[in-house]
């Protein structure tokens, strides 16, 4: 009896600690929703955080749980997960997500999640443990999702241009800024879809593991879905400021058609993604559009350079989480 109350504990602090790395997610990513809206005057911050949130949460209603499925199922062979992976993957996901947002570098949550899933199954079991399929399908959407992003971008930015080529500067940003909050919800949609189904996945996996779901069912319990969904927008709605500067101004300087056209590419990307079931980055997604969107004006419009070291920053983090979770699950062999 009390070794079954210790384990259900664990798991219980585990489904907690899950729903603290859904709210950083939120958290951190609360630039990748708000950082265009902010920048270009359309919504004041504290009107920015609650209009993301509320989009977060209704995205529940919106999309099938195809991404959650992957992370639950579609990464790690049956059997091999267990309360010490999930903690691993955990600790590895946090810690770089805390470590980014201290230093306004504006990386992927999700990423660093299925590194941290990575690195805690290989310290257990190697890597023949690994689902090949949904590994590569989530590591090619690290180039896909920038690189669609940016073309969406630049593609609506240009289209843009020439449609109101003869509209007058100030006609065209007195009715984008309107424009703005469809793009900007549309894009937060995007972001709570494909966010929070992550962590509905490891939980899914955890309880799948544990026993406390049969490994058949269709879908995760629904307090899973729900309280994921609540703990992404939480998570929004504080938002991570130190990441909203670098997005909104330091890529290229924004007005609001090019908010628009960012957001509205970026959101079309995750649109596609989460109905295909791939866990992509929503920070990825963005920058690559607001790249393109820079692009689309001049090529010197781009910070290049401050683009450069995001770009690093998404090269290290599956293999930096990987690494901290490896540690991590060795770490909790030896305290439960």
């Amino acid at each position: 009896m009390e070794a079954a109350q210790a384990a259900l504990w664990v798991v219980v602090l585990l489904v907690a600690l899950a729903l603290a790395f859904d709210f950083m997610n939120g958290f951190h990513d609360a630039a990748n929703s708000i950082a265009t809206v902010v920048s270009t005057g359309v919504l004041k911050p504290a009107h920015a955080v609650l209009f993301a949130a509320f989009f977060n949460f209704v995205a529940i209603f919106v999309f099938h749980l195809s991404v959650a499925a992957t992370v639950g199922k579609g990464i790690v062979q049956p059997g091999i997960v267990d309360t010490h992976v999930v903690f691993g993957a955990l600790v590895g996901a946090i810690t770089w997500s805390v470590l980014t947002w201290y230093y306004g570098i504006p990386s992927s949550s999700s990423h660093a999640l299925i590194g941290g899933i990575v690195g805690a199954v290989i310290a257990k079991a190697g890597s023949g443990a690994l689902l090949s399929a949904g590994i590569m399908k989530t590591v090619a959407f690290i180039f896909v999702s920038p690189v669609l992003g940016f073309l969406l971008g630049s593609l609506m930015m240009l289209l843009v241009s020439w449609v109101f080529r003869r509209t007058t500067p100030s006609r065209v940003d007195s009715w984008f800024r309107r424009l703005q909050l469809v793009s900007a919800g549309a894009y937060s949609l995007g972001h709570g879809g494909n966010d929070a189904q992550k962590t509905i996945g490891i939980i899914w996996m955890l309880l799948i593991a544990t026993g406390y779901t049969a490994a058949g069912d269709k879908s995760p319990p629904g307090w899973v879905i729900i309280s994921c969904y609540v703990a992404i927008a939480a998570g929004t709605m504080f938002g991570g400021w130190r990441i909203v500067k670098t997005m909104g101004q330091k890529i290229t300087k924004l007005k609001p058609v090019g908010g628009f056209c960012a957001e509205t590419g970026g959101a079309i990307t995750l649109f596609l993604a989460t109905a295909m079931g791939i866990p992509v980055s929503t920070t990825h997604t963005i920058t690559g559009a607001i790249v393109g969107v820079g692009s689309a004006r001049r090529a010197s419009a781009v910070r290049w350079g401050v683009a450069g070291n995001i770009v690093w920053a998404w090269i290290f983090t599956i293999p930096a989480a990987a690494f901290v979770a490896a540690v991590a699950y060795w770490v909790s062999l030896q305290i439960f």
